[in-house]
């Protein structure tokens, strides 16, 4: 049993590389603190390589979003909410009704146009599966980034979908990982909540 447990930890030791970044990721996002988004970089980068042999190419492509986002967010947080304002920092604020409706239409688009190219153009095994969780990821993402507070509910639901999707393919480390993010996801809601009535968090 041993030796089988090494031989598995060698020969995903990227999966297991970005698990470890991936619940650094997440805890210092709950704590909005500046870490959140040079530590996403790097755990993005390392799950383009596992999703690519894993055959999620939706998700591996998403990944390189995240790189993006990641900066962009890095950005935003730095930087503060925008040149005509005081605040120096960027704080939570919660998703209006007609925000809400965008998102959700964009999200929609996205899942349709995604499934059209994963189930045409790959061989994905879960193409339907991939498109949503990619999709609606993609769009939380952005809303990381802005501060949304509602951005932790949506992630609820795509961490505890993917899981299923995830143990499917055999990925058991980033199945782990994504049940401790549908965890996260529910405390940082919680937290998150709180500093609406204290000052955010920015530290470098």
């Amino acid at each position: 049993m041993p030796d089988q447990l090494i031989s598995w930890a060698v020969s995903n030791w990227v999966e297991i590389t970005g698990t470890i970044f991936g619940l650094a990721y997440i805890f210092f996002s709950i704590k909005q603190h500046i870490l959140t988004w040079p530590i996403g970089l790097i755990t993005s980068v390392l799950y383009i390589y596992v999703f690519f042999v894993s055959k999620f190419y939706a998700d591996m492509a998403l990944q390189g979003y995240y790189v993006w986002v990641s900066i962009y967010g890095w950005y935003l947080w730095r930087k503060g909410p925008s040149s005509n304002t005081d605040e120096k920092t960027l704080k939570v604020t919660k998703t209006n009704g007609k925000m809400a409706l965008v998102l959700l239409l964009v999200s929609v688009v996205l899942t349709v146009a995604i499934y059209f190219i994963l189930s045409r153009f790959t061989d994905s095994p879960v193409p339907v599966g991939d498109a949503i969780t990619t999709a609606f990821s993609i769009v939380a993402t952005w809303m990381l980034a802005r501060k949304k507070l509602e951005h932790w509910l949506l992630w609820v639901l795509i961490d505890a979908f993917s899981m299923a999707l995830y143990i499917y393919k055999g990925l058991y480390a980033t199945t782990i990982l994504f049940g401790v993010y549908t965890i996260a996801a529910i405390i940082g809601y919680f937290e998150w909540r709180k500093t609406m009535k204290e000052p955010a968090t920015n530290l470098s």
